[in-house]
């Protein structure tokens, strides 16, 4: 009786190792049915570290935070626990039921997958005013504003939009992130720089706020009627005060992620007047002075001057173009050289626009650049305005004359005038010599000579070194299979590397680039291209499972890249991960 205790005293010991040894990996989700304006927790938690964790693609999800790890290392009563958790935080795209997608990891050898969970997207609730609630604090304490100078300006007329984040005083704002940037389809823009930008005091809704200046744009609109600003829309990490205090008597702080927007806004651009509107008016608009200059007056046919059209001032310097220059026929004039000098401020353009003609007189005589005009309208005065430049008389003091003879009203008496020749008609003909005296070459002895005599005996020990040198790599196998697969992977990811520091042209080049590669080595359609085609297909042409799930995991790094912030640092390390994957996947692939 007491030899079988013994056993089952054994045998429970080594149940209770075994469960203890149990490597666990699950999936937890906050809730499983929320509203489209609330937040989903994601944690991937395991009892054991890992290697090479893939996260789920996410689909239906903007990932706003994450991923987010911690750790935790216990012992109680002799016995050590262990939990290594990766958390995210995502925000519904649409309403509906979706799916959060099997994540993987690999602990000691083994690749482990966490269990699918079904979550239910519903339309927005209305959430509970608790005061206690973080998430309450952050919403009625952090506001993004935007601010625009002028809400029904005409066409081409400057508007500056100036994008405000407002805290409470008791609240922090540890970091942010911009989930959403306006595009500003029916307007010229312009970003102001704002790096610098201090921490300001003032009020929102007549309370007590800080606030920072996060971006100011400037904007031309380029059609009439109601147009749509887009809104600023960003992630923050907000710290709001709650009611427990540390040892000091400190009140504590708690840290949550809050979406803000901007809103729509919507301007309403009125048309130019039509009444006065001059014929040659070609879109200016603001305050401009317009001057003709050249730069010699007096001068020599065949010498050249430059004449310069130049317009100055403030407006929208950059959408417009300058009057043409008309001259006689017998100057000769080049195309001009546009330049512009505009600087653009949150008051909108500013500085000169120019073209400079360049003008070559062929003959003597007095020639008058005639006057110009330009006209544009006046913002101050609503009304159209025209400025025009003074006639400029361009004397060519020596060359030959247009006209050899003039005929006089009689016909009986023929006046002959003595031909004028310029002074420099015959100056394509050269004056001087530049002789030099004839010798004889001889080739033989010469460097040529020798180098052509001597460079055969010379080129043998190197061409057998060449031999030796491909024979040995000939031979390395290995390794020419290495710079082959190395050499192909630079070749379909040559695209993608142009691309770098352009987030999205990029993660499209890169995917394309991963999919033609699967078409050319594995020789399906793009049909064909899905997740579970492509795994069957890698495993039966020898690929291991952690080359394998490093290409699966680009794929979804692509389309999750085009959601989310995305620093230069990642691109550039996604582009190394899939160089080195192809180059393994080419290795291995049989």
């Amino acid at each position: 009786m007491k030899y079988k205790k013994h056993i089952s005293l054994v045998l429970l010991l080594l149940v209770s190792s075994f469960i203890v040894a149990q490597v666990k990996f699950e999936a937890k989700v906050s809730k499983k049915k929320l509203g489209i304006n609330e937040r989903l927790r994601v944690d991937f938690q395991m009892n054991k570290d890992g290697d090479n964790f893939n996260p789920p693609s996410f689909n239906g999800f903007t990932v706003i935070g994450g991923p987010n790890q911690s750790v935790s290392n216990s012992w109680i009563n002799g016995v050590r626990t262990y939990k290594k958790t990766y958390s995210y935080f995502l925000a519904p795209k649409q309403r509906g039921t979706f799916n959060i997608g099997q994540a993987t990891i690999e602990i000691e050898g083994e690749i482990y997958k966490t269990t699918p969970i079904k979550v239910e997207i519903t339309a927005a609730i209305d959430k509970p005013k608790n005061p206690n609630d973080p998430s309450y604090i952050a919403s009625n304490n952090i506001h993004l504003v935007a601010e625009v100078s002028n809400s029904n300006p005409y066409l081409n007329e400057a508007i500056t939009v100036v994008y405000k984040l407002y805290v409470a005083p008791t609240t922090g704002v540890d970091n942010w992130k911009e989930i959403d940037i306006p595009r500003y389809d029916d307007f010229w823009s312009q970003n102001i720089d704002t790096q610098g930008q201090r921490v300001q005091n003032g009020t929102y809704k007549g309370e007590d706020y800080r606030y920072l200046i996060l971006r100011k744009t400037v904007l031309y609109p380029q059609r009439t009627g109601k147009l749509n600003i887009e809104p600023l829309t960003l992630n923050v990490a907000v710290q709001v005060p709650t009611n427990r205090r540390d040892i000091f008597g400190s009140r504590l702080m708690s840290r949550v992620n809050r979406t803000v927007s901007a809103g729509n806004r919507t301007i309403n651009v009125k048309p130019l007047p039509q009444q006065g509107k001059p014929a040659d008016f070609t879109g200016a608009v603001g305050d401009f002075s317009f001057k003709v200059t050249t730069s010699k007056t007096e001068l020599d046919a065949t010498e050249s001057l430059q004449a310069k059209v130049e317009v100055r001032g403030k407006g929208n310097l950059k959408l417009f173009k300058l009057p043409k220059m008309n001259l006689p026929s017998s100057l000769e004039v080049y195309e001009p050289e546009h330049e512009e000098n505009v600087s653009t401020t949150s008051r909108g353009m500013q500085g000169s626009i120019s073209d400079t003609y360049t003008v070559v007189p062929q003959y003597k005589g007095k020639y008058p650049i005639p006057s110009i005009s330009f006209s544009y309208f006046d913002l101050k005065t609503e009304s159209y305005k025209r400025l025009s430049s003074d006639e400029i008389v361009i004397n060519v003091l020596d060359g030959p004359v247009s006209n050899a003879s003039k005929a006089s009203n009689n016909t009986n008496n023929v006046v002959k005038q003595q031909i004028q020749t310029a002074s420099n008609q015959f100056a394509f003909i050269k004056t001087k010599t530049d002789l030099i005296p004839k010798q004889k070459d001889y080739f033989f002895k010469t460097n040529l000579f020798w180098s052509l005599l001597l460079g055969p005996f010379l080129a043998i020990p190197l061409a057998i070194i060449i031999r030796r040198k491909k024979a040995t790599r000939d031979a390395d196998i290995e390794g020419n299979k290495i710079r082959r697969a190395d050499k192909l992977a630079r070749k379909y990811l040559k695209g993608a590397k142009k691309e770098l520091g352009k987030k999205e042209a990029f993660y499209e080049a890169l995917e394309k680039a991963l999919h033609n590669y699967l078409k050319a080595k594995l020789h399906i359609e793009t049909s064909e291209l899905s997740k579970d085609r492509i795994q069957s297909l890698l495993v039966e042409r020898g690929v291991t499972t952690d080359v394998m799930n490093d290409f699966i995991a680009i794929f979804e790094n692509c389309e999750l890249a085009r959601y989310t912030p995305i620093a230069n640092v990642t691109m550039h390390d996604d582009y190394q991960k899939a160089a080195t994957t192809i180059s393994l996947i080419d290795k291995q692939a049989s």
